[in-house]
């Protein structure tokens, strides 16, 4: 069974992405991993070399700014397209397959290798807000995603590159879940990094409109809690390196219509388990 990688970063040193421990979270599973690295004057594609595996095969895309939003997706498809094997596995540059995943999802893989009916793999997701030390709950933020699937069927990276879909009619893919998760640090890295994605996102999304602000503080939101688990090893220097520069304090936000509902839905999940209207980009078999 040959497995494939696959990931795409641009601006990782400014924007502090963990990139590396990305890389490295998924290579005892990889024969290959490629990573398109866009255009940056940062530093970005020495730290990649600076992993200093083989397996890594660095790839360059357009990534031309002027597609907005759609460029994460065509950047994405454009390392999809270089994988090779019988499954290939996503990883963004902010998110860490922990180390308990490795074997289950080797396994969810060698499992659904000769079953057509399963096109991709699930996994779980560990959203960090603010600091590694809160933990982001409930609808505002997506339970599992797909980021293994089988290369060679149609499969299509789909709009901001969250998730997948299937051929020109963006069919929801069929997946399983692996039982392994992901921790996602894309709002949990220092304030100056936050500040730098806030204008990275308004550059990208909104054309240079001030949507999301620049500051290093972030809003306060339904479902945080605090996480006192264990994150993946290969992120403990990461996160000690950082942790003083993060923040655990939140802008007050005011109460509408949509934290509201937010609110009402996750009282129903802590109650039943079930979630209501939650969005997914596959069905699951």
């Amino acid at each position: 069974m040959r497995i494939t990688g696959f990931s795409l970063v641009a601006d990782a040193v400014r924007l502090d992405f963990p990139i590396g421990e990305a890389l490295r979270s998924i290579l005892p599973l990889c024969d290959e991993v490629v990573v398109n690295v866009g255009p940056s004057e940062d530093g970005t594609r020495e730290l990649i070399a600076a992993i200093g595996d083989p397996r890594i095969r660095v790839i360059d895309g357009a990534w031309d700014r002027g597609q907005g939003g759609a460029l994460l997706a065509i950047e994405t498809q454009r390392a999809l397209d270089a994988v090779t094997g019988d499954w290939a596995i996503y990883i963004q540059a902010d998110e860490v397959l922990h180390e308990d995943g490795i074997a289950p999802l080797r396994a969810a893989m060698q499992a659904a290798r000769d079953d057509a009916g399963v096109e991709g793999l699930l996994v779980d997701f560990r959203h960090f807000y603010g600091s590694t030390g809160w933990l982001g709950q409930g609808r505002a933020w997506y339970r599992r995603e797909v980021r293994v699937v089988r290369p060679g069927i149609g499969i299509r990276s789909f709009e901001a590159a969250q998730g997948f879909r299937v051929g020109a009619e963006a069919r929801r893919l069929r997946a399983r879940p692996s039982g392994a998760a992901y921790y996602h640090y894309g709002w949990a890295r220092p304030a100056a990094a936050l500040s730098a994605k806030g204008a990275a996102d308004n550059a990208l999304y909104y054309a240079g409109a001030a949507r999301r602000a620049p500051t290093p503080q972030l809003p306060w939101d339904v479902g945080l809690v605090r996480y006192t688990g264990r994150h993946p090893a290969v992120m403990e220097e990461w996160i000690a390196a950082r942790r003083d520069r993060m923040t655990d304090r939140f802008v007050p936000r005011r109460w509408d219509r949509r934290r509201l509902a937010l609110m009402a839905s996750l009282g129903i999940e802590r109650l039943t388990g079930w979630r209501p209207f939650e969005y997914r980009n596959y069905d699951e078999v």
